[in-house]
């Protein structure tokens, strides 16, 4: 399972969650930071990632295209990313059955 951070979250993630989400990456380190959410869409479709977010944008585009991708929305206000980071580690294992469900589009992590 290989997430792709959105702008809206530190880059740092990928370093920090590797050992449960290896292959992760993030827009800004794949050279997406400028791109809108419809390429940076494509982008995750395309490489089999699932979109990691803030922002609700994605469930216009996903009730419009479907998936893949799939998106998780981070529900947590302004936060420091070591708690994103955990909120990711504590829902792993939910994260996966997720993943694994071929209905699934979208799921909301607090």
């Amino acid at each position: 399972m290989r997430l792709l951070f959105d702008q809206n979250l530190s880059y740092q993630l990928v370093a920090l969650l590797q050992d449960l989400y290896p292959q992760s990456a993030h827009v800004r380190l794949a050279g997406m930071a400028d791109q809108e959410d419809l390429a940076i869409w494509e982008y995750a479709r395309t490489n089999g990632l699932m979109i990691v977010t803030k922002d609700a944008d994605y469930l216009a585009i996903g009730a419009r295209l479907g998936h893949p991708p799939k998106v998780v929305r981070i529900g947590l206000g302004n936060c420091p990313t070591a708690i994103v980071a955990e909120l990711l580690r504590v829902h792993h294992d939910e994260l996966l059955q997720f993943y694994q469900d071929e209905r699934g589009a979208f799921i909301e992590l607090r």
